[in-house]
């Protein structure tokens, strides 16, 4: 009989150690080590061992087969995944509790199962009844559409080759365990293996997988980081609980686009989809008639989107500063405050600065900068900027216009959304004809504010 051991795993990061530790070394999170049982193979196990003894191949000799894709019939869904569903893929989803993860997966099985698609929907955290509650909300209602409650993973095997769906949906990943781990589910050790025994289920049976999962207090997704390097893609549900509107983002995608995102909002029958999503975030800004705000041209993967930014700056009663920032990355503000000072000589060293991205987006990329400095010079200066301008660059520490990417795309999006005039960097070479908006090219820091103050 093979000798039983114990080994002392990092619920952070998956970090092992022989025994316990207070501090991860390699997270550096405190008390999260817990003691897993590990039985090793028998002589006999190892032997059973299959060695797949295929000889390389030239390259050239490989076929390349298209992958298979099946459309949901949820445009912004299938967006995100890159045009479908892979035949075979498995697709890890995850997001904060009650944001509408289950929510989009059940009425993302009702949508195939309409259409002729078998889809097994595994839920490992509720009940049929439950489920039978959420489905006649959202009105999903369709025969190929079966439900499965089941937590312990070699039932949940013997199911999906007995069925042979199309789709299968596990909700959630975090609360199944298989008998060969001897630890609790949701632990790093049982993630890992359950997760491999149903990927190895979609590669050999080409069935494709999504897998729910749940994400840390710090918004990080649970289990070990192997996790999301073993899956096919990785999509974050975002959004706040207390708003109407979820982004779906594409962290990671073998068959797509990364950074790509849908959006969606949460009614009382379920998720709809936002077609115009420019609308949602600008709808209110013509009432806004304030110093501080402007309209930048930001891109979401393949997606132009207008988001609305606003500064506020005031007088600070504290010996430092307050610097807060709420969509954008705030060592990116504090870059920007730095080139304003220098180069524009606008002194904030004693003036709390605030700047908000309205509607909870985020925006990551560095084509914000200019309307960034000049939501915040307009509040400093008590100017309305023009609201029907457009603001799209990214700026250096010399104060320089640098070009961005997919100008054509930003462009015609302003336009279409009734903007009058865009702001643009110099060096951005277009490459179709744009008609009915001014596009307005500038050089450095200084001649978008001589442009854009004037005209407010």
């Amino acid at each position: 009989m093979a000798k039983v051991k114990s080994k002392y795993v990092c619920q952070q990061c998956g970090y092992e150690s022989a025994g316990y530790l207070g501090k991860c070394p390699e997270c550096g999170s405190w008390g999260s080590f817990v003691e897993e049982i590990t039985k090793p193979q028998t002589l006999n196990e190892r032997k059973s061992i299959i060695i797949d003894d295929i000889p390389p191949a030239r390259i050239n000799e490989i076929q390349s087969n298209t992958e298979t894709r099946f459309q949901t019939d949820i445009s912004e869904f299938d967006r995100v995944l890159g045009g479908g569903v892979v035949e075979g893929s498995v697709i890890l989803i995850a997001g904060d509790p009650g944001i509408g993860k289950s929510t989009l997966l059940l009425q993302t099985g009702g949508k195939l199962s309409q259409n002729g698609r078998k889809v097994l929907y595994i839920s490992a955290e509720e009940s049929l009844s439950q489920i039978k509650l959420r489905a006649e909300r959202l009105k999903v209602n369709a025969d190929n559409l079966y439900i499965y409650s089941q937590t312990n993973l070699e039932a949940i095997k013997q199911r999906i080759l007995d069925a042979k769906p199309d789709l299968v949906i596990i909700d959630s990943i975090q609360a199944i365990y298989t008998d060969e781990v001897q630890s609790s589910s949701g632990s790093v050790s049982q993630i890992r293996e359950c997760c491999n025994a149903l990927i190895n289920i979609a590669k050999t049976q080409n069935i494709a997988i999504i897998v729910i999962g749940h994400v840390t207090k710090e918004g990080n997704i649970a289990g070990p980081k192997v996790l999301e390097h073993m899956v096919d893609a990785v999509i974050q549900f975002e959004g706040d609980k207390y708003k109407s509107h979820r982004i779906l983002r594409s962290i990671k995608n073998r068959f797509g686009n990364t950074s790509e995102v849908g959006i969606f909002e949460m009614e009382e029958n379920g998720l709809r989809e936002v077609t115009n999503p420019s609308e949602l975030f600008i709808k209110d800004i013509e009432n806004v008639q304030a110093p501080g705000s402007v309209t930048i041209v930001t891109n979401e993967g393949s997606r132009p989107l207008l988001v609305e930014i606003q500064a506020l700056v005031g007088t600070t009663p504290y010996p430092t500063p307050r610097r807060i920032a709420n969509g954008v990355d705030t060592g990116r503000v504090h870059q920007i405050l730095a080139v304003l000072e220098k180069r524009v000589g606008l002194n904030l060293s004693k003036q709390d600065v605030y700047v908000n991205v309205i509607g909870g987006m985020d925006v990551t990329e560095t084509a914000a900068d200019l309307g960034i400095a000049l939501a915040i010079t307009t509040c400093a200066r008590d100017i309305i900027m023009d609201k029907a301008t457009a603001i799209v660059g990214e700026i250096g520490l010399s104060g320089e216009i640098r070009a961005v990417n997919n100008i054509d795309k930003r462009i015609i999006e302003a336009q279409k959304l009734g903007f009058k005039r865009i702001i643009i960097p110099f060096s951005n070479n277009l490459t179709k004809d744009i008609s009915g908006i001014e596009i307005i090219k500038v050089k450095t820091i200084l001649d978008a504010f001589n442009y854009g103050l004037t005209k407010g």
